[in-house]
């Protein structure tokens, strides 16, 4: 037992240390398939190219930090939309859990439902060790590539954080 224990914490102690490096400001955004919380599928290609496009990842939905990082978005989407911003959250959660979260929030976006950990890894968002949900991270998409990153994404601030992104980024 104490050694089964031993080799969980070393391969997640590993897990930390050994993850692919960042996706950076300027790399191509990852063209990608995944279903949404209706279980149709999202081309985020097509996505991108109708504009400006926000890709959060947050790790549970209807958790307390998940749920302040959304409803700050939500509550902000008006203004967000007005410049022309798209929003994309993306969870390991079903298609039943995101909407769920999204009609319990009356969240006004599109929730991804990422099951197999694939959108989270062509963004190159590292996993939770031991409880496999993505990290707290948002990417802002324009013309194809990465405008804006994250890596540390606000929960309650979130909107302010990306608001001040898309200012910069008009400048």
């Amino acid at each position: 037992m104490k050694q089964t224990f031993l080799l969980l914490l070393t391969m997640n102690l590993f897990s930390l240390f050994a993850r692919a490096e960042p996706l950076v400001v300027g790399s191509s955004a990852p063209l990608i398939t995944a279903k949404n919380q209706d279980s149709q599928d999202v081309v985020f290609g097509d996505v991108y190219v109708k504009g400006i496009t926000l890709v959060y990842f947050y790790p549970k939905a209807e958790t307390p930090g998940c749920t302040k990082e959304a409803c700050s978005l939500r509550d902000s989407y008006a203004t967000l939309q007005g410049n022309g911003l798209q929003i994309l959250g993306v969870s390991r959660d079903t298609p039943e859990a995101q909407k769920k979260f999204r009609d319990n929030q009356h969240l006004p976006f599109t929730l991804i439902a990422d099951t197999d950990g694939k959108v989270a890894e062509a963004f190159h968002v590292p996993m939770i060790p031991v409880i496999g949900v993505p990290m707290r991270q948002s990417f802002i998409i324009k013309d194809g590539k990465v405008a804006w990153a994250s890596l540390s994404a606000q929960t309650s601030g979130a909107a302010k954080e990306v608001q001040s992104a898309l200012d910069s980024l008009q400048k």
